[in-house]
């Protein structure tokens, strides 16, 4: 399937467009399970291990915002990891297309550290989807519609193993498109 997180112009500025804008494959008037049994007859029982994610790239909170700019270009990656130094532990991430806004507002500096602009994971009060690669592809995509999350949609999902120890790769809305596109009906 090959690399998932592309990065672009014409990406990053439909980005935010695209997130507000009800899925095309959200049908109007039906529940949450009744969406979710939908997406099931679409993705026939494939999971995200089918969407063959690239491995995640992480950065830690200390690295420059240029180091991590680079990392991403090289990569064609829309959004990082951050973890930390001492346990490997994941911090949050970093979106490329945020933090271009930020520096073309001078929010920040190239030469800031990746902490003055990731977002923070919160650990406390909130309840986190585990996303495996044996997690089949309806709850990854009512996971990125906000199904069961209180309505927030999601722009990606960090895919880790299922103590959340490790982080194995990172699934986007675009893998599930080009999954679906690519498989025979």
């Amino acid at each position: 399937m090959g690399s998932c997180l592309h990065w672009s112009l014409e990406k990053e500025q439909s980005l935010e467009t695209n997130m507000s804008a009800p899925h095309e494959s959200q049908q109007i008037g039906l529940t949450p399970e009744q969406q979710v049994s939908q997406w099931a007859l679409k993705y026939r029982g494939a999971t995200v291990e089918d969407l063959d994610p690239p491995p995640a790239f992480s950065t830690p909170p200390t690295s420059p915002i240029s180091h991590a700019l680079i990392s991403a270009f090289e990569r064609d990656y829309t959004h990082l990891t951050v973890i930390s130094t001492q346990n490997k532990a994941l911090l949050g991430y970093i979106s490329v297309p945020h933090l271009r806004s930020l520096l073309d507002t001078g929010k920040i500096r190239e030469s800031d550290t990746v902490e003055k602009a990731m977002t923070k994971f919160e650990r406390r009060g909130r309840k986190y989807k585990v996303i495996t690669m044996e997690t089949p592809l309806e709850e990854l995509e009512a996971f990125f519609e906000g199904l069961g999350d209180e309505g927030h949609k999601q722009e990606f999902a960090v895919v880790t193993d299922q103590d959340r120890r490790f982080v194995l790769g990172v699934a986007t809305r675009e893998d599930l498109e080009k999954f679906v596109k690519s498989r025979p009906a």
